[in-house]
This record gives C-alpha cells, structure tokens and sequence, in this order.
C-alpha cells in the first residue's frame, strides 16, 4: 500500500472520524467537505486504513448514485493501494463483481441485491445528501436489507452539504439514516488557504418575474418554473449580459430551469457565435459523455444544462457559472456553486506541498485566478454568500432571506456586513448612529481610542476567558469565549449550549468535540461547561470573518 500525504485539513477529517467511531459504538457520522476538497481521498484513505486495522478482514461497500463518482472513488483507491481487493458493481460501467471485499457500487444497480455482497462491516455514501428522507426509496431499502444482515452496519456519509437537497438537516428527525456531523470543514478556509477557486458574483440587471410559481414539496413548481423563465426576450437580455461579462472567461457552465430551456438557451448562445452544447436527463449517455469531453477540452465554450450537472461533474476549467434556475433548495444553491470551485494549477505545480502564499500565488497566475458567478435566478440573496449559506429549514423551521448587498461601484453581491467590496476596494460610507464624543476618538487610526474595523482571516490566539452570558432573560444563557488575540484585540463565541433548538444542539455537540470533549461528556448547561473549561483544548489561531462593524469566529486550529 502507497502512503498518501493528506492536506491539512484532509488529515483534521480523517482522525476526526477515526475518533468518532472509536468513541461511538453507536451512530453514523457524516464528514461535510466542500466540492473539490478531496472526498475521493478521504474515502480510500480510510478503506485503507480500516483493511490494514483488521488484517485484511475488513468488508464495505462504496455506494453513490452516478457512474462518474464510481469509477473516481475506484480510481482514486488504486492509484493509494494498486493491488486493492475491490471490484465495481454498476450497470452504467458495464461490471458486475460482488465478490470483492470492497466494492464500488451505484445504487440504481445495487438497491435489491443486497444478498449478493459479502455482509459489510461498513457503508460509505458519496453525496449522501441524496439519501431522500422517505423511508420506501432505493438507499433505505438496501441499508435495511444489509442492516438485516449486520445489525451492527455502520453506515458513513460524505457529502458538501449536511442538509437534503429539499432542505432539512440530514441528522433530523425520526427517521434520518446519520446521527452526527464527525467533521466540517468551512469552504471559505479552504478558498483563504489556497485550496479553491475564489468565487466573484456580479448582480446582471436582467430581472426574471416569479409571481405566480408556486412551491411544492419546498421547491419551486417545475412547470411554472420553466414557464418563467423560459422567454425568448428574458433569455435574450440574459445573453446579451453573460457575452459582455464572459469576455474573458473561457469555460461557461449554465443551470437552466427546465429541459426546453436549456435547448433554448443553447440555440440562442449558438446564434450569436459561441461554440455551445446542452446536456439533459434525457441526452443518451455516449453524447452526453463526447459532450462533457469536448467541454473540458475547450472544444465547446458553453454547456447548458437542466438539474444533471450538479453533482459528480467535474470539470476543473469552469471560470463562468450562469445561474438561470432559481431554487429554494440550500442544497442544490451550494452543489451548483461547487462546480465552479476547483483550481486550475500552473503545470508542475504540487499544491500539496505548496504554502499558502504559493498557493495563493500560483492561483492568481493560473488561467482561472477566480470564477465569476452570474445570478439571474436571485439564488444569493435567498440563501446567502456560498461561506454563510441560511439552509431553510422543512415545516417553517427557520430561515428568512439572508443579509447581501450589492457593490454600487462593481455589482458584486456580497455578504451586507461586509465594510469593503472584496472583488473592487469599494468602501460604503459608516452612517453614525449617534454624534461622536470628542474623548471616544482618536486622531490616528491606531491611536488608543481609535475605532477598529473587523479583523478578517486567520489570527493567532493569546488567551481564552469563559464565562455566562444572558442578555434576555426569556431566552437561555450562552457560554461566551473572549478570545485576546494578535494585537491585543478581542473577538466573541457565542455558544448555545442550552438551545432546544436541534440544529443549535448540533452546532455546539460539533464545538465541543472539536474542543476535545467526547460526546458522552458534553455539558447540557453553562455551569456544566464551567466546570470543565480546563479540559477544553485551546485553539492556536480562529478564523475570524467580519459581520458587520465587529468579527464573527468560523474556526479554529490546534
């Protein structure tokens, strides 16, 4: 077997779930990657290290639902471990070998034959946000039927969101499949450190009338939809925008919200001289894979498509995301995004090995120093900036449109407590909500009294102060951590450990295990966590992020 040397981050996820699973002799974790992080390395990483644990006796099976995530997670297995026991079951690859300790499966080819494998000590779900929350569908019909075999299936999920794509938690509720997140890893520390693509938006001016699409089912009405937005004088303002901002962009990828639309928006794209394709559900699979070729090839500049590219595509070039298909589904909001995501490195260049200034570096050297993401459908304002996405929570949990605004001077939609456009420098005007008093200013900006704007990035930690916090009485308390950090300032964690709230209670089961508390032992009240503050790990360096005049903590490092 190969050694395979993980990223940072990479190596945080997977002893997070090595210590979950050592910890839990219960429960199925999931670890919530960002497209292009690297699922397919996490994956072989730990079917490696699971087989080497148990002398070769160690059985899974590797189950998604398209053929591309099969053959990638199967690939990416053997270039760790060439002489891997694993075998490939999916009609789509035309194999069919249930014999094999680990097998890469696609659900469509494996959903009734669950006696045909050896009995699996685990199951891994690529894109596991696809598991439906219905009882009576493929996935749950083959995880009981293996479950009947081994009550003790532990069943693992990796996916870049946490949540279904018509919304809801996939740790909610009586019937989820997973009962913890074991890892999360915030996109936007993997955009500061060099490891994506730094998404830009510009809001176009075309605008699109919804009134009269209903929703069903948390989504939009499919047919409403496309009547919508499929109109020829719509679509034509839309093009005449995506060809001035695409000028210099090389890789066009559009969402479209129906199948005639995206036909639609192809013609119309081809009309006005730009070498364009469309690939829907009903493309037959050998055009459709000559189409997605030519398109990673540079043959064809823009792919249209409806609801089939969202997620195991990947197409590394894409430096031009047109959203023409609005959704209430965070989930689809942020699998869409996260085709834009990946880099495009210099030839030779090891990213791996590479600083952050290199990487950074080599980013904005490359021919795809950022991607530009067109939004026609208004999806960034319903669901937030892609680092602070508002999942909408099922049967009125939750949610309320997110706080963006729009750059005056560039168009860029950014997250409104932003101070400074990040894309052109704009600053927006500080409107007093009081007239200053002479001895609270100063006249240096780094004068003692001087009013200091957010901190922003990764900061170094000096120290840590806990203590009880309750502004409202009606509401429970929170355990506030004072961070002092570089420069003698100081940023504030809420954290609220006696929420009733399920998606809160997640959150803070996620810090404190972070913080090395075992789940078993994490406090139910703030006295509780008190008490056990000499316990808690304290952070080298948090990442800070700013929200409005002060800065709100997204992460830590040990």
């Amino acid at each position: 077997m190969a050694a395979l040397e993980l990223r940072p981050y990479q190596q945080e996820a997977d002893e997070a779930l090595d210590k979950f699973l050592a910890e839990h002799p219960v429960g199925n974790p999931i670890i919530c990657a960002p497209t292009g992080s690297g699922k397919s390395i996490l994956l072989a990483t730990h079917i490696q290290k699971r087989m080497a644990a148990t002398t070769n006796r160690y059985r899974c099976l590797i189950v998604t639902h398209v053929k591309e995530l099969i053959e990638q997670n199967f690939k990416e297995l053997q270039s760790l471990w060439n002489w891997a026991p694993a075998g490939i079951y999916s009609a789509g690859l035309k194999r069919k070998q249930a014999g094999f300790p680990i097998t890469f499966c696609g659900i469509q080819s494996v959903h009734d034959k669950a006696h045909r494998f050896l009995i699996p000590d685990e199951i891994l779900v690529d894109e596991c946000h696809l598991i439906p929350r219905n009882s009576n569908t493929m996935y749950r019909r083959f995880i009981n039927d293996l479950k009947g075999r081994n009550p003790d299936l532990r069943v693992i999920g990796f996916t870049a969101t946490h949540y279904r794509l018509d919304s809801g938690l996939l740790t909610e509720g009586d019937d989820r499949v997973f009962t913890d997140v074991a890892f999360e890893i915030p996109v936007r520390r993997l955009i500061d450190e060099g490891w994506l693509a730094r998404p830009v938006s510009k809001k176009p001016h075309t605008e699109y009338d919804l009134t009269g699409v209903h929703t069903r089912g948390g989504e939009f009405v499919a047919g409403e939809l496309e009547a919508a937005m499929d109109q020829e004088q719509l679509t034509s303002s839309a093009l005449e925008e995506i060809l001035e901002y695409g000028k210099t962009r090389k890789s066009w990828l559009l969402f479209c919200s129906g199948v005639k639309h995206a036909h639609h928006v192809r013609d119309a794209l081809i009309r006005r001289g730009i070498a364009a394709a469309c690939v829907t559900g009903d493309t037959p699979g050998e055009e459709r894979n000559r189409i997605i070729q030519d398109f990673k090839a540079g043959t064809i500049q823009a792919l249209t498509n409806c609801d089939v590219l969202t997620t195991g595509f990947n197409a590394p070039g894409v430096d031009l995301l047109v959203m023409l298909r609005p959704t209430k589904s965070t989930g689809l909001y942020v699998q869409i995004i996260g085709r834009g995501m990946r880099n495009v490195w210099p030839p030779g260049f090891n990213s791996n090995i590479a600083t952050v200034e290199e990487r950074l570096a080599a980013i904005a050297a490359s021919v795809k120093p950022n991607f530009l993401c067109l939004d026609f459908s208004g999806n960034i304002a319903y669901h937030g900036p892609i680092d602070r996405v508002d999942p909408k929570r099922p049967r009125g949990k939750g949610g309320g449109i997110a706080p963006v605004k729009v750059c005056p001077k560039c168009d860029s939609i950014i997250f409104a407590g932003f101070h400074t456009c990040p894309d052109c420098g704009y600053i927006w005007p500080v409107k007093p909500k009081h007239a200053p008093r002479a001895a609270a200013l100063s006249i240096l900006s780094d004068g003692e009294n001087a009013t200091d704007r957010p901190l922003d990035g990764w900061i170094r930690v000096r120290d840590v102060f806990y203590s009880r916090a309750q502004k409202d009485a009606s509401k429970p308390p929170t355990l506030r951590c004072t961070y002092t950090v570089e420069g003698g300032k100081t940023v504030y964690k809420w954290i609220a450990v006696e929420s009733p709230n399920e998606y809160a209670q997640m959150r803070v089961k996620i810090w404190f295990t972070q913080h090395g508390i075992a789940e078993a032992e994490i406090p139910r009240t703030v006295m509780e966590a008190l008490r056990m503050i000499n316990q808690f790990k304290k952070p080298r360096r948090i990442l800070v992020k700013p929200e409005g005049q002060y800065s709100t903590v997204l992460g830590y490092q040990f």
